[in-house]
């Protein structure tokens, strides 16, 4: 299977699509938020310099964040392929994600784009508050995401869309429709 990154706004899936084509082709799976809280609770020097910057309130930067994929990607079973869920964010990490793969002689594989009408993501965020008890899903930071995603992120699919990955599913209203539809396409990668 060739690598994967997960691309849409936040509310659009792609922890839940992850976990499903992880569990289905057998692929590795970086989560960055998870790489992240990991590194941190095993205080590994990576985990001190990023909570350094964390407990500051500041982003990452992308080398670092690049070093902390480059670490996790090296310790997944090689030739199963790996789906990227939540990174890259910005075309500069995309292109540091490029480089660090091609260093490997890997490339990136594709890109599924789950696309999502705004009202539906909102809901979800708003629901997944309730459930969950996420202070981050409340309805003014939710648009402040929504805001920070149009700015920084979705300009990235158009940065997909030359290199030649991009593959767009839009979202019917059924999450076993959107899937079976990746499902084939996936299938037809192999």
């Amino acid at each position: 299977m060739k690598n994967i990154i997960i691309f849409g706004a936040p509310g659009s899936g792609k922890g839940t699509y992850s976990d499903v084509i992880v569990a289905r082709y057998g692929m590795g799976h970086i989560s960055t938020g998870d790489v992240l809280r990991n590194e941190i609770k095993n205080d590994t020097e990576l985990g001190k310099i990023a909570k350094g910057y964390i407990d500051n309130g500041q982003l990452i930067p992308d080398e670092l964040m690049i070093g902390i994929l480059a670490k996790t990607y090296d310790s997944l079973p090689a030739g199963k392929g790996v789906i990227f869920d939540g990174f890259p964010r910005t075309i500069a990490q995309a292109e540091a994600l490029k480089q660090m793969l091609a260093e490997r002689k890997h490339d990136m594989g594709i890109m599924l784009e789950l696309v999502v009408d705004e009202q539906t993501l909102l809901e979800r965020l708003l629901n997944r508050a309730k459930e969950q008890g996420r202070a981050d899903d409340n309805e003014e930071t939710i648009k402040k995401r929504f805001e920070v995603y149009h700015k920084q992120t979705e300009p990235l699919a158009v940065w997909f869309e030359k290199e030649g990955i991009r593959n767009t599913f839009t979202w019917n209203g059924s999450k076993d429709a959107m899937l079976n539809e990746i499902f084939s396409f996936l299938d037809a990668q192999k």
